[in-house]
């Protein structure tokens, strides 16, 4: 009859442990849901199996003619900001990139479109690349950069007087008007300086 009562205990315990451990993963669903802190982004349990690079920095391979190419007309954004399904078709459309025509040499876009795909989010490991696919939670990822859900979360606090609004910004796109290291892939909020506005601390 003693030998019972460890039994139900161990048991018992198990069931309320697993039943918190629900019970955290729903509050941390509705936490992001509602924006709330930015440990939340990757849910409760997917923390303990961060990789080593848990931090906003991003692999910052260099390709001369991908800077030369697209960096000639915009912000050269690095590879690990998008994973390789739209790479592939940024790079599939580029009669129609965006309202603009970007045509390529065939070898010139192969290449470039192979320098996106080897360096990809999802291909490679780096702190912000994590984040920016987990934060997708499955969910196909956009074309555009900035319609990323890690991108819109990390980026909903600021007004748009100080991007959209601000001549010396204009679009979020313009990653390095604000992000001071940008060009070396890091994007670490003690880096940010919004033109007109000084340092953004969120």
């Amino acid at each position: 009859m003693k030998s019972k009562i460890p039994v139900m205990t161990i048991l018992v315990s198990a069931a309320l442990l697993a039943t918190a451990g629900v019970a955290l993963g729903d509050r941390d669903e509705h936490e992001y849901a509602r924006g709330r802190g930015h440990e939340q982004e990757h849910g409760f349990f997917s923390r303990w199996f961060a990789g080593e690079h848990d931090d906003d920095d991003i692999r910052n391979p260099k390709s001369d003619l991908y800077v030369q190419e697209c960096g000639s007309c915009h912000f050269p954004y690095q590879p690990g900001l998008l994973s390789a399904q739209p790479w592939e078709r940024v790079m599939s459309t580029l009669d129609e990139h965006f309202g603009e025509n970007a045509e390529l040499p065939e070898d010139d876009q192969s290449q470039i479109l192979n320098y996106l795909l080897d360096n990809a989010a999802g291909r490679v490991s780096s702190g912000l690349s994590n984040k920016i696919i987990a934060a997708q939670k499955g969910q196909p990822m956009p074309d555009r950069i900035s319609k990323t859900r890690y991108f819109e979360y990390e980026h909903s606090e600021i007004p748009k007087r100080m991007v959209g609004d601000n001549p010396q910004v204009k679009s979020f796109s313009n990653c390095d008007s604000c992000h001071q290291r940008a060009q070396q892939g890091l994007y670490d909020d003690d880096h940010v300086r919004i033109p007109g506005f000084g340092r953004w601390d969120d």
